[in-house]
This record gives C-alpha cells, sequence and structure tokens, in this order.
C-alpha cells in the first residue's frame, strides 16, 4: 500500500515572523498568528528586526518617533542576546513577556520592565545588561536584513515569510489589523492573506486607519 498523498494546502508549514517588540501593531498581529497557529498546520518561528536599523540615518523621522527609536535599541539587543545564550526558541516566549508589558499592561520600556519580562519568561536578568552595548548589535542587523530584504525597505514590522498554496515562499508585510482577530476570523485572514499575497504581481491593499491598537 502506498504512502498516502499529503496536499500543499495540508502539509504543516513553518511561519518565519519577524518582530520589533516595541511595534503595537506587529504585537496585534503576533498574537493573530498564535491563533493561526492553532488553527492552521502552521509552526511559527520568531525572528527580531528593528524599527531602529530600519529608520537609521532618515531625516524625515518626527522627533517624538526618533525618542521611541533611541530608545528601541534595548529590548532588540536583548532578545538577540538571550536567542545567542539560549536558542531562538526563547525568543517567543520573550517577546510574549515584552509584549504584555510594553503594550497590554502600558509599562514603559525601561530595564526594570525588560528584567521584569526576562524572569517571567524564565530567563537570566543579567540577559538586560545587553541593551546598553552594540555587542550584539551585527547579529541584529543580520537578523533584521533577512526580514526586511524579503519585502523591501519601504515597510516596516512585522514580516511573515511562509510557504504558499503553489509551493513558492511568500513573504509580506502585515496584516495590520485591530483587535487581534479570534477562532475561525483568524483562520479565515490568514488563508486569505495567504491568497493574495500568493498572486504574481500583487503588493498592496490598504485604507485609512481609523482606530489604534485595541489590545483585547
Amino acid at each position: 500500500m502506498g504512502t498516502p498523498h499529503v496536499s500543499t494546502a495540508d502539509r504543516r508549514k513553518t511561519a518565519d515572523f519577524w518582530f520589533d517588540p516595541i511595534c503595537p501593531w506587529a504585537w496585534m498581529t503576533s498574537r493573530w498568528m498564535l491563533e493561526v497557529e492553532r488553527l492552521r498546520p502552521v509552526d511559527v518561528r520568531w525572528h527580531v528586526m528593528s524599527l531602529s536599523v530600519l529608520n537609521e540615518g532618515r531625516d524625515d523621522v518626527p522627533e517624538q518617533y526618533r525618542e521611541l527609536l533611541a530608545a528601541g535599541w534595548g529590548p532588540v539587543r536583548v532578545l538577540i542576546a538571550a536567542a545567542e545564550a539560549h536558542g531562538e526558541g526563547v525568543l517567543g516566549r520573550l517577546y510574549t513577556e515584552l509584549g504584555l508589558r510594553f503594550h497590554n499592561q502600558g509599562l514603559p520600556n525601561t530595564r526594570e520592565t525588560v528584567v521584569a519580562a526576562l524572569t517571567a519568561a524564565g530567563l537570566p536578568a543579567e540577559l538586560a545588561d545587553a541593551a546598553d552595548t552594540d555587542a550584539f548589535d551585527e547579529k541584529l542587523r543580520a537578523s533584521h536584513r533577512e526580514g526586511i530584504g524579503l519585502v523591501g525597505e519601504d515597510v516596516g514590522t512585522p514580516v511573515i515569510a511562509v510557504e504558499g498554496p503553489d509551493g513558492d515562499r511568500v513573504a509580506f508585510f502585515g496584516p495590520v489589523v485591530t483587535p487581534t482577530p479570534r477562532g475561525e476570523a483568524a483562520a479565515r485572514l490568514w488563508d486569505g492573506t495567504l491568497l493574495v499575497a500568493s498572486t504574481p504581481g500583487f503588493y498592496e491593499i490598504k485604507r485609512t486607519r481609523t482606530a489604534g491598537p485595541s489590545f483585547e
């Protein structure tokens, strides 16, 4: 008896997800991605990208945003240091602990908050020291380049790359959505996103945002 045929749509796939923990929209998308992982044959593999790297050297960045970006180096450096010391498998749970504090709880991007996230993720508090050194910047930039290189410099975080319905790798920015879709709504959004992103020559669907992130 031969081996049963498993279609491309039915096989488990890996979705590579690049995030910056300071971005509330990436946080919304990441929680959606966890719903997708539960409802579709997809396993999420987390990677770090950086809005601070993306906007480095740009003159058109508003001053208030510059302050956010200056502080943004710390958390991504800590994430890279944690992955180097304990393996990339820790990225997902550390991102969750950081995101809960930064976005759901509205805590500031300080060493105290980062230490609390590390502790909750079961990681050494001294990893917070990485925030104040450029020792991990080469690896941070390499991870950022890998993600942004799939979609181009004129987008931000998150970036998702996954095997599409035809077997080819599909990469896209977003989706940008609020609140986080749950249950079958999350699964349908995933199916539709893959469908349009897999269409040759397709680049953009967009409308003006009328609401900010809703962390329900």
